[in-house]
């Protein structure tokens, strides 16, 4: 090789030719596209990308989604129903909610004024006001939302995506979450984005959005050629360690993962420089304010549309913490107590910016392609927690979805009259997570992995398609 090259030339050319780096390649490239993983495709697909808005710590539905006129009537008494045990078992008297609702779109829709910017977009979504969930602790919460078990050990979806479908990026892994101003996982860690039991490859890449090394040395502490020869030293050692044991998921991934890691270098400080995106862009997203969270979620919606054009199958969002209500790090959303100040802040962080990217995918053709999911772990009582907050509420609440196949300004299921258990279509997380790999033209009782004996998937042995909600 040249000594000359550059890295984009080296890493073109090892992805063609050059012997071992190119089998190396040639591996990963048919691991990325999906070669082998037919077996799960069912259906033509309406999406080719998912990009996950995850409101760690619970948002308030009947603040939010959910309009009950039941609470202003009894507002300042007692529940008039049997409630179940709480988190904090603290429980206050009715709470109406502390934001009007008006309706919006030609749909008419229901969004209350905390969400303002998603109004604008009402008749892109399908609101599911039935969602329910198995736990009200927020890292069993997590767990099972995002694997549909309540501990660690289980691939995440953006796992099963992944193995299932692969990535259309050469350059970049098929699934990455976002971090910026600070954000962390939420309760459960890092385990929350894990591959579990399925090959390493297909594990989340945390990419932090704003750091000027946005993955851990992304920048060459060497030069290019010497970096691409000590790469293929140990991928020959690797490929012969490989050929003793015979097939072996692991090895491969970790090949996989050199390889993958060496184009990163390349596609990610290039995936997260803005500058070429328009001043009016980034004003529509959020990034021209004051605000350290709301720039700081603006940036991870920008660079979500950027990765998804990018052919990446799965991007998760990081809500930055506000630490009022009790809310800390891990669960944003999480207000047991001022509740109003609290999603109040959360809000105006998430809401213009989910909304541009929503407006910005749609403008530039991606939305029909792009499934936009935003959920959190539970719901909120309508009924207080001490004086002004609310408790973790897993009997009914609210999420939606918006773009690849979905029906826009749409609603499914009901909760009682009160907001406080769904009573009308109730929906599981099983049911969220059928519907978002049969929109990727995926089967979802036809996704498994053989591990410890059984054929294990992403839905257990539950979940239906939320077909109400499909275009």
């Amino acid at each position: 090789m040249n000594p000359f090259l550059t890295r984009r030339q080296i890493l073109s050319r090892t992805s063609t030719g050059f012997g071992l780096a190119a089998l190396s390649g040639l591996m990963a490239q048919q691991a990325n596209a999906g070669v082998g993983m037919d077996r799960s495709r069912r259906f033509a697909p309406r999406a080719r990308s998912v990009i996950f808005c995850y409101m760690s710590g619970g948002v308030s539905h009947v603040d939010s989604f959910d309009p009950k006129p039941m609470l202003e009537k009894h507002a300042g008494k007692p529940p008039p129903f049997a409630t179940a045990r709480t988190q904090f078992n603290n429980d206050g008297v009715i709470q109406p909610s502390h934001w009007g609702y008006k309706q919006y779109g030609q749909s008419g829709l229901p969004v209350s004024d905390l969400f303002p910017h998603m109004a604008s977009v009402a008749d892109e979504l399908a609101v599911v006001r039935s969602m329910t969930a198995k736990f009200s602790e927020h890292a069993q919460g997590n767990f099972f939302m995002h694997t549909g078990f309540p501990f660690v050990g289980y691939p995440s979806a953006g796992a099963w995506t992944s193995y299932g479908l692969g990535t259309e990026s050469q350059d970049l892994p098929g699934y990455v979450v976002l971090q910026s101003g600070g954000a962390t996982a939420p309760h459960g860690g890092v385990g929350l984005f894990g591959n579990g039991f399925l090959p390493a490859q297909h594990q989340a890449s945390i990419i932090k959005a704003d750091s000027s090394e946005p993955v851990l040395n992304i920048q060459p502490r060497e030069a290019a050629m010497l970096q691409r020869q000590r790469l293929n030293f140990i991928g020959e050692m690797d490929q012969n360690f490989l050929g003793e044991l015979g097939a072996n998921s692991q090895v491969e991934a970790a090949i996989q993962n050199y390889e993958m890691a060496w184009r990163m270098q390349a596609a990610v400080p290039e995936l997260c420089d803005i500058r070429g995106e328009s001043e009016a862009t980034k004003k529509m997203y959020g990034m021209d304010g004051p605000e350290n969270s709301r720039t700081g979620y603006a940036r991870q919606c920008l660079l979500a549309r950027r990765l998804v054009e990018r052919g990446v199958r799965f991007v998760e969002l990081s809500c930055l913490a506000q630490n009022i209500g009790s809310g800390q790090a891990a669960n944003p959303w999480d207000q047991h107590g001022a509740l109003k100040k609290g999603h109040g802040n959360m809000a105006h962080q998430v809401d213009q910016p989910i909304a541009a990217l929503i407006k910005d995918l749609k403008s530039r053709g991606l939305l029909d392609s792009t499934l936009v999911v935003w959920a959190g772990e539970f719901g909120r009582t309508p009924f207080a927690q001490g004086a002004d907050g609310r408790d973790h509420n897993p009997y009914g609440f609210s999420i939606w979805m918006a773009g690849g196949g979905i029906k826009g300004g749409t609603t499914l299921g009901e909760t009682d009259e009160f907001g406080y258990k769904a009573v009308d279509k109730p929906q599981t997380v099983y049911d969220l997570w059928a519907t978002v790999l049969y929109l990727m033209g995926v089967d979802h009782e036809q996704l498994t992995y053989l591990f410890s004996g059984r054929n294990v998937r992403l839905t257990d042995v539950h979940g239906h398609v939320m077909k109400e909600i499909l275009a």
